[in-house]
């Protein structure tokens, strides 16, 4: 809620002196005048939340039907021939290059994240960030090759600088005390998935019947109402939006530059040696997309070790995240593979014909049961999860279970590349939706818990980095997925799934035997929980 004060000087000299303590707030043409400073709870729109919370939900539902709507045809676009509409990669190729397009998203929300908190805030990191997204769809939107090969590079880059900082923000709207804050994170995360459930829907039609362009225009489109609804709403969200948190002294001003530009040459050297080295470009590539994101987490945690910030009783909590962290790697692994392989599957061993009016399916379809699956089954999971407090599952055996869920899946799919091969011989339109479906169950046991179990372990001050770890892992699995994908490509679908299964069924076994060990590290935190 607006501050009520003599006129829009007042208002912005009283907000310069209520973020004095915390950070400087943002000098922009887009901050508006007056912005909220007392308190959270005061501030009462739509269903009781900030007035500004409707405006993060449309922003989000929108950028999200964006992003699932264009990864949805991404990988029919990459592999089809060029007299088609498409890139003319092979098959093998283009999954790889699906791989690492997820793990350049997630590995970017790191400097995303940095700059937003140093240099101009969640605000214009957002905005910035969107801006980035639809530049890049309408550079998808126009049948040129190097137009579409830039325009997946700055959709990956700006949602980099969206996926954090858009949560920041609505974060931001409630205070640490503010009760309404988990039910508004679950509005948040219901916007998610209307806006990744429609998508595919849409571009899968629009693919089938105009083409790709027109497929990865309606991402434009719904990228557009994402930042008409961002920059009107602005005014309605907290003095937090458009404050830097740690703003960058002039002292370190050179430094940070000086090791940005290390980070670069650094990659640079890699790729430059492993193309020597290989003499293959995806090779490179696929084997530069696992060292970056697993060089990055081990640094990561060695710099937390080393610490003297980090006290005994958090090194203990650290330890304890490392078999959390690998079995996320490992989930994510075979789960993100939904616009890869799977939807290799979808397309060329699956029957699209429905049994019901004679109607039929997209392949692009079947990326919306995953977010059709969490809008149906996460409260009754969250149900399970509170009535169980303080018992079985614990935090790890969660992890273990959601392991050998997706490891499970792995074998299903294997059986389905093996049973049908395409051509003649295609799976029921059911088969693969109930993957989705049991890989959903396995999403609901870890992810939400480990993003709880992430904040809960980081050290005091890591906080923000700790957050970072996470989003490493799932960088690093998908970074996994395409170094293994590069290196089997002479070997069938189905033998790739029965190994990956099998592999990451033994892993969920070592996690299952380092279990106790790992519950007795982090025994005070589940205590804390349960309470």
């Amino acid at each position: 809620m607006a501050q009520s004060m003599s006129g829009p000087t007042a208002a912005a000299d009283d907000l310069e002196d209520d973020v004095a303590q915390s950070g400087r707030l943002i000098s922009s043409r887009w901050r508006p005048t007056t912005l909220r400073t007392a308190p959270s709870r005061e501030d009462r729109g739509l269903f009781g939340h900030p007035r500004g919370l409707p405006w993060m939900l449309n922003v989000e539902m929108w950028e999200r039907f964006s992003y699932y709507g264009m990864r949805a045809i991404l990988l029919y676009f990459i592999t089809d021939t060029v007299a088609r509409g498409g890139l003319g990669l092979s098959a093998n190729s283009g999954q790889v290059v699906i791989a690492l397009y997820g793990m350049a998203v997630y590995l970017l929300a790191i400097p995303g994240g940095i700059f937003a908190d140093r240099v101009i805030g969640p605000w214009l990191s957002t905005l910035y960030g969107g801006m980035v997204i639809m530049a890049g769809h309408i550079c998808l939107s126009v049948p040129v090759t190097a137009l579409s090969w830039l325009g997946i590079v700055l959709v990956a880059v700006g949602t980099g600088f969206i996926k954090p900082n858009l949560t920041t923000i609505v974060g931001g709207l409630y205070d640490d005390d503010d009760i309404r804050r988990d039910a508004g994170f679950q509005l948040f995360y219901m916007s998610i998935n209307i806006g990744a459930f429609a998508s595919p829907l849409l571009t899968g039609w629009l693919r089938e019947h105009y083409g790709y362009h027109a497929g990865f225009s309606s991402a434009a489109v719904g990228m557009a109402f994402a930042l008409v609804a961002f920059v009107y709403g602005r005014h309605k969200l907290s003095a937090f939006a458009f404050t830097v948190p740690n703003p960058v002294r002039p002292e370190e001003r050179q430094r940070l530059l000086l090791g940005s530009i290390g980070v670069l040459v650094a990659i640079a050297v890699v790729v430059a040696v492993l193309q020597v080295l290989t003499g293959s470009l995806v090779t490179t590539v696929a084997t530069a997309g696992l060292l970056i994101p697993v060089g990055a987490a081990v640094a990561y945690f060695v710099v937390m070790f080393r610490s003297p910030k980090v006290t005994a009783g958090e090194h203990t909590h650290l330890r304890a995240y490392i078999p959390l962290w690998v079995g996320a790697v490992l989930f994510f692994m075979i789960s993100e593979q939904a616009a890869g392989k799977m939807a290799t599957f979808a397309e060329s061993n699956t029957d699209l014909r429905l049994p019901f009016f004679g109607w039929s399916t997209t392949a692009e379809a079947y990326q919306s049961v995953n977010p059709a699956a969490i809008v149906l089954l996460a409260p009754l999971v969250g149900m399970l999860f509170t009535r169980r407090a303080g018992r079985f599952p614990s935090t790890i055996m969660k992890f273990v279970i959601a392991v050998l869920i997706v490891g499970f899946s792995a074998l299903m799919l294997g059986y389905g590349f093996q049973i049908w091969p395409g051509g003649q011989d295609l799976s029921p339109w059911w088969f693969l939706a109930l993957v989705y479906v049991i890989q959903t169950v396995a999403e609901l046991f870890l992810t939400p818990v480990g993003l709880a179990t992430t904040t809960a372990l980081a050290p005091r001050s890591f906080a923000s980095q700790a957050m970072g770890l996470w989003w490493l892992s799932v960088a690093a699995g998908q970074g996994v997925a395409g170094f293994i994908i590069a290196q089997t490509e002479d070997i069938s679908d189905a033998t790739y799934y029965y190994g990956l299964g099998a592999a990451t069924l033994l892993m969920a076994l070592v996690l299952f035997a380092v279990a106790p060990w790992t519950q007795r590290q982090m025994a005070d935190v589940e205590a804390a929980t349960a309470e």
